[in-house]
C-alpha cells in the first residue's frame, strides 16, 4: 500500500516502457529524430502518447482538437486511435516543425485524418466557435504556449461536447509549480490554471503524474 505515486528513475522508466509500450514504427523513428531536433524535449513521452490513444479508443472518439503540434508525435498517437473516418484538427504556428510532422503523418498512414491549421491557435479556436462548432469535438489536447493556456482551456471547453474531455500537458512544469521560490510568469500561470480547474464545477478532473504532468478534465453532462 502506498499513499503517493512512486518515483520513476531511468531504470524503472525503461522497465515500464519495456512491458507496456506498443509504439508504432513511425513514432519510434520520430522519437529518434527528435533527439537531434532543436527543442526536442518538447515531445511528449511515449507512454503518454499511448495513454491518450487508449483514452480515445475507450471514449469512442471521432473528432479531436490538438493545440500545439510540434513535430507530430502526439497527433500521430491520437490519429492512430481514431476510426477510419476520424478527424483531428491540429493547430500550430511553426511551419518548420509541422513540415516534420507532415512527413511522419504520411509515414504513419494518418495524414488523411489530420487537418493542420497553421496560425495562432486562439484565432483558429475562436473561428470554430464562431462557425457553430461548439460541442462538436470529443477530445482536445492542449500543449502549446503557456501564456494562453487559460484561453485555450476556455475555448476547448466550449468546443468539446458534454461527456468529452480535455487533456492539458505540462501541469507539473518540471516540479516548479510546487516550489514557492519559483515565481516566473509561466509557472504562475500554470499554478493559477491548476487551481482554477480544480475549482471548476463544469468538469470532473484527474491530474496524472505522467510525463510532465497531465490533467484530464471531463466536461460534465
Amino acid at each position: 500500500m502506498s499513499d503517493h505515486t512512486i518515483n520513476l528513475d531511468d531504470r524503472l522508466t525503461a522497465y515500464l516502457q519495456s512491458v507496456s509500450l506498443h509504439e508504432h514504427p513511425a513514432l519510434q523513428k520520430l522519437r529518434s529524430h527528435n533527439q537531434e531536433y532543436p527543442q526536442g524535449h518538447m515531445q511528449i513521452c511515449p507512454e503518454q502518447g499511448q495513454f491518450m490513444g487508449l483514452l480515445l479508443r475507450l471514449m469512442g472518439a471521432k473528432r479531436v482538437l490538438e493545440v500545439g503540434v510540434f513535430t507530430g508525435y502526439s497527433s500521430i498517437s491520437m490519429a492512430l486511435a481514431l476510426p477510419a473516418d476520424g478527424y483531428l484538427l491540429a493547430c500550430d504556428i511553426s511551419e518548420a516543425a509541422t513540415d516534420v510532422a507532415r512527413r511522419y503523418w504520411q509515414e504513419a498512414g494518418v495524414a488523411e485524418k489530420i487537418d493542420l491549421h497553421l496560425g495562432p491557435a486562439l484565432v483558429t479556436l475562436q473561428n470554430l466557435v464562431a462557425a457553430g462548432e461548439s460541442e462538436t469535438f470529443d477530445f482536445a489536447f492542449i500543449d502549446a504556449d503557456k501564456a494562453n493556456y487559460p484561453n485555450y482551456y476556455e475555448l476547448c471547453l466550449q468546443l468539446v461536447r458534454p461527456g468529452g474531455a480535455i487533456a492539458i500537458d505540462n501541469v507539473l512544469w518540471y516540479g516548479k509549480v510546487a516550489d514557492p521560490a519559483v515565481t516566473d510568469s509561466r509557472t504562475e500561470i500554470l499554478r493559477q490554471l491548476n487551481r482554477s480547474i480544480h475549482e471548476d464545477d463544469r468538469v470532473e478532473i484527474s491530474m496524472l503524474p505522467i510525463g510532465d504532468g497531465l490533467t484530464i478534465a471531463r466536461k460534465k453532462i
